[in-house]
């Protein structure tokens, strides 16, 4: 068995020739690929059918993989989302990660990359640890929910990967390349702004239902997660 361990993969994708790429290097690692070349078909797909993860085109030619993304996120399926596209412009990573995406592969990529980024993903969706407990907050990691005393707050896919990755190793400075790559996965730029917005949103969230302060940034080094302001003096 290969790396990617009998994972059903949905592929939706127009070109032909990427389509057949991808599946051909995911049957070859061990994936059990399913296809789809219209937003249409490929929505109805990840709908109906139970998947693993999904790579997902964003420009096709009845639709787009945001749309796709958003839509079934609000019907409450979680299956991890690896976005391909040629556009390279930070401000449409963003957006679509906000849709509920796991990660952002722009195109031409290797084969290699392609594989890394959804073992990446696997090993962040794969936690057999189903909650997290910091003081008031509670994370369950196999439904992606985090509440705060009861109150369960809604974050989108990047907030809660990176909250979940902060409260795993509380109490320790996470400096921002090692959250870009245990959240994100490889080739994020960590040079932008990325993180600290997310963390703003994090925040931001978390501030109408609690005024303990959580996530703590250590200047120059990066953020730590306290549960207790006895740790925070550590």
């Amino acid at each position: 068995m290969g790396k990617l361990d009998d994972l059903k993969i949905l592929v939706i994708e127009d070109d032909p020739t990427v389509r057949l790429l991808v599946k051909k290097a995911l049957e070859h690692h061990g994936g059990t690929i399913s296809e789809a070349d219209t937003a249409e078909e490929g929505e109805k797909m990840a709908m109906e059918r139970r998947y693993d993860m999904i790579v997902l085109d964003l420009r096709l030619p009845d639709g787009n993989g945001h749309d796709i993304c958003e839509n079934i996120r609000e019907n409450g399926i979680k299956t991890p989302v690896l976005i391909l596209s040629a556009d390279h412009e930070t401000d449409i990573k963003v957006k679509n990660l906000n849709a509920g995406a796991d990660d952002y592969l722009t195109k031409p990529f290797s084969i290699e990359e392609l594989l890394a980024r959804i073992e990446a993903i696997k090993r962040r969706s794969g936690s057999k640890e189903e909650e997290l407990i910091c003081n008031e907050l509670t994370i369950n990691v196999f439904e992606r929910t985090m509440n705060i005393n009861g109150a369960e707050v809604e974050l989108t896919n990047s907030e809660f990967g990176l909250l979940a990755y902060l409260v795993k190793n509380k109490g320790r400075v996470v400096s921002q390349d090692e959250l870009a790559k245990n959240v994100w996965g490889i080739g994020f730029n960590t040079q932008t702004n990325y993180i600290n917005v997310y963390v703003s949103y994090l925040r931001k969230k978390m501030r109408k239902h609690t005024d303990f302060e959580y996530i703590r940034t250590v200047r120059k080094k990066g953020f730590m997660v306290v549960c207790s302001e006895d740790e925070a003096k550590n």
